[in-house]
C-alpha cells in the first residue's frame, strides 16, 4: 500500500491559506553571478554601485568650442568623441573645436556652441571669413590662417563635470531590484559585465494523458493541449522560465521516471531532462483512475503541503516538496482549472524563489499605490487591488470563486464564459475576481492576468 507523507496542513484548505503556503514554501534561490544578457527579470542579490564615474571625465555637454578666457578666440585644434584628448592645456584666448562627450582640455572655461558662435577676423587686423564646412559649420584654417571665433560664453556653460550625474561608488539601486531593461543599461554605463542575483527559477512541465493531442485536430475522445501552450508565458510574467517540456503516457512508471530523473540525487543523464527548481505537472492531480501524482509522490518520499484547494475552478490542485527541495506543483486537467491553480501555487512560488516575495497574481514591478489598492497585504506587496463586482455573481456557499472580469470605470464587470473546461473568459479578462464563500457584495480583490505586454 503506498503511503503519502503529509504535512501538518489539511485537504481542501481555504484559497487564502493556500497562497500563504506557496508564498512560504519558496525559498529564495541562492545567488549567481550572471552576465548582462541573462540578468533580464532577476531581483539583484547586492546593491548596484558605479565601478566609474558618469561622465568619467570633464566633458562637452555640446557641438562647438571649448574656450579659455575672454574672447575672441583662436581654434587651435579639434576634439571628437572617443578621439584623442587635447594635449595641453588651454591657454587664455585660446580655443578648440569640440563634439558632444568630448573630454574637455586643461584650462577649458566654458564650451561655446556652434549655434553661438560667430567667426571674426583676427583681433590684429581684418580678414576674410574663413570658410565653412558641413551645415555652415566653420572650419579651422591651417596654423598661418587660424580661424578665430567669438560669442557669449558664460563661465563653466555646458561642460559636464566629472562624476556630475553619478559619482563613482554611488549605490544606484538596492538589493532586491528588479532588473529592467533600463537597470540593465544603467549597469552597463557603469562598468559592469555581471550582476549577482537571484536566477530565474527553471521550470520542467509535464504534461500527461494519452488523450492530449499537441498539434492539429484532436480526433473524437482526444483534446488539444491548452494548458502546456500558456505556461511559458506566465512563468516568464511570475519572473520564472520554462526549461523543458515533456509530453508523458498516462501511468505511474512514466512519471515516476521523469520525476526521479528530476532529483538532485540522480543527475539527468546528458540531452535529457533538465534539472528544474519547480516541476510542474499537468492533469494527473484529481484522484480518478488515471490520477498517479499522489502516489508517485508517496514513493518517492515526498512531503505533500497542499492537497485540494477550496477553490472553484482548480479544486484537484496539490504542491508538494521532492527530497532535496525541488517543488511539485499539480495542476488540473481542465484549462481554466490550471490557469486558477497556476495564480494560486505556481505565481507566488516562483516570484518568492526569485526573491520577489510578491503575492500570486501581483505583476512583478507593478505600482502598488493605484487607486483601489489597500495597504497591509502580506508576502512583502504594499497593497492588493480591490474593486466592487459590477454584475451579477453566484458565491458558493463553501469554496472560494476565481471570476474573469475586466476593470471599468464603474467596477470590474463579469465575463461569462467562465466553465473549468474553457480559457474564453480569462482570454476576455484582465483579472480574475476573488469572490469569497458566502460573498455578499462587499468589495472583493482582483489578481492580475498575464498580459501580452
Amino acid at each position: 500500500m503506498t503511503v503519502v507523507r503529509h504535512g501538518p496542513l489539511v485537504e481542501a484548505m481555504s484559497w487564502e491559506s493556500a497562497r500563504a503556503v506557496a508564498e512560504r514554501a519558496a525559498r529564495p534561490l541562492e545567488p549567481l553571478p550572471v552576465p548582462l544578457s541573462e540578468a533580464l527579470g532577476c531581483r539583484l542579490a547586492e546593491p548596484l554601485a558605479a565601478l566609474v564615474a558618469v561622465p568619467g571625465v570633464d566633458v562637452a555637454a555640446m557641438d562647438g568650442y571649448a574656450v579659455a578666457g575672454a574672447g575672441p578666440w583662436r581654434v587651435v585644434g579639434r576634439v571628437l568623441a572617443g578621439g584623442a584628448a587635447y594635449e595641453g592645456a588651454l591657454r587664455s584666448g585660446e580655443g578648440v573645436e569640440i563634439a558632444t562627450g568630448a573630454p574637455v582640455p586643461v584650462g577649458t572655461s566654458a564650451v561655446l556652441p556652434y549655434e553661438q558662435a560667430d567667426v571674426v577676423p583676427p583681433p590684429a587686423r581684418a580678414g576674410g571669413a574663413p570658410p565653412a564646412g558641413p551645415a555652415g559649420v566653420p572650419q579651422m584654417r591651417d596654423a598661418a590662417h587660424p580661424v578665430w571665433v567669438d560669442g557669449p560664453a558664460e563661465a563653466g556653460r555646458h561642460i559636464r563635470r566629472r562624476g556630475e550625474d553619478i559619482p563613482e561608488g554611488t549605490v544606484v539601486l538596492g538589493a532586491g531590484a528588479v532588473v529592467t531593461p533600463v537597470a540593465l543599461g544603467l549597469a552597463a554605463a557603469l562598468g559592469h559585465d555581471a550582476l549577482l542575483v537571484r536566477p530565474r527559477p527553471r521550470v520542467t512541465v509535464l504534461v500527461t494523458g494519452d488523450e492530449v493531442v499537441h498539434e492539429g485536430l484532436p480526433a473524437p475522445g482526444r483534446v488539444r493541449d491548452a494548458i502546456g501552450p500558456f505556461l511559458p508565458g506566465l512563468a516568464e510574467w511570475a519572473v520564472g522560465r520554462v526549461t523543458d517540456t515533456i509530453r508523458l503516457s498516462d501511468g505511474a512508471a512514466p512519471l515516476r521516471t521523469a520525476l526521479t530523473t528530476l532529483l538532485p540525487t540522480a543527475p539527468p543523464p546528458s540531452g535529457d531532462i533538465a534539472v528544474a527548481d519547480v516541476i510542474v505537472v499537468c492533469g494527473a492531480s484529481s484522484k480518478g483512475p488515471a490520477d498517479h501524482l499522489r502516489g508517485v509522490l508517496g514513493d518517492l518520499g515526498a512531503d505533500v503541503l497542499i492537497d485540494g484547494v477550496a477553490v472553484r475552478p482548480g479544486h484537484p490542485q496539490l504542491l508538494a516538496r521532492l527530497p532535496g527541495g525541488p517543488l511539485v506543483v499539480g495542476l488540473p486537467g481542465n484549462p481554466f482549472a490550471a490557469l486558477a491553480a497556476s495564480l494560486t501555487l505556481l505565481a507566488p512560488i516562483l516570484r518568492g524563489l526569485g526573491g520577489a516575495g510578491a503575492r500570486a497574481g501581483q505583476e512583478p514591478g507593478a505600482p502598488t499605490a493605484a487607486a483601489g489598492r489597500e495597504p497591509g497585504a502580506p508576502g512583502g506587496v504594499a497593497g492588493k487591488e480591490m474593486s466592487v463586482l459590477a454584475g451579477t455573481v453566484r458565491a458558493h456557499p463553501r469554496d472560494t470563486r476565481l471570476v474573469p472580469v475586466r476593470r471599468t470605470g464603474r467596477g470590474a464587470v463579469p465575463v461569462g464564459h467562465d466553465r473549468p473546461g474553457s480559457l474564453w473568459g480569462a482570454a476576455l479578462a484582465d483579472a480574475l475576481a476573488v469572490v469569497p464563500p458566502g460573498w455578499t457584495g462587499e468589495r472583493v480583490e482582483l489578481i492580475e492576468l498575464p498580459s501580452g505586454g
